[in-house]
């Protein structure tokens, strides 16, 4: 989304919604069959201490995934809705005149992320997951004259598909546990 004023213009990127829908499909069908099966079962957790937990975790998923970058001509932002709590999720601001350079990092399972690295020295993670990611490493580019020809998000659209596409499977299981869990007791 952008919006222009007389003399700024400030452009929104959000979670991809694939993303978002793909995360939050997984954990459903991670944890919604676990109070059938705690009932069926006779397990010492009662079931709606779980369903507690269940809608707690899944709030503060959804809190997570409603991350807002903010760009526009002095800085850029990444924030979000009032609701979610400042001890939860801070986000943060970094003038564009005080990025030194962007600077890459591996991660664990063999991928790069990038960090900016401002001019007295703190590290902003580059938020990799928005939904226009190469629309705003070319605003990077275009605010801070660093070369962000080789910067490519952390994961493809083609790889959350696939997740996607067996978090569909698993919760066609979950269906089938649920069921049985339900005839069990």
């Amino acid at each position: 989304m952008t919006a222009n004023s007389a003399n700024t213009s400030i452009t929104i990127f959000r979670l991809s919604p694939l993303i978002r829908i793909t995360l939050l499909s997984l954990y459903v069908a991670l944890t919604v069959p676990l109070p059938f099966l705690a009932q069926a079962t006779a397990a010492p957790t009662p079931p709606s201490l779980l369903w507690v937990g269940i809608c707690i975790g899944f709030v503060g998923l959804y809190a997570v995934l409603t991350e807002r970058v903010i760009v526009n001509d002095q800085e850029i932002q990444v924030t979000y809705p009032m609701w979610v709590p400042r001890f939860f999720r801070k986000g943060w601001t970094l003038p564009w005149s005080e990025v030194k350079e962007l600077k890459p990092r591996s991660t664990g399972q063999g991928g790069l992320v990038y960090y900016f690295l401002s001019k007295d020295g703190k590290a902003y993670l580059l938020p990799m997951r928005v939904a226009g990611f190469a629309r705003l490493v070319n605003i990077v580019q275009a605010k801070t004259g660093i070369d962000t020809t080789d910067v490519r998000p952390l994961a493809q659209p083609w790889m959350y598909a696939i997740l996607f596409g067996f978090t569909l499977l698993l919760l066609l299981v979950d269906a089938w546990t649920i069921n049985t869990a339900l005839t069990l007791s």
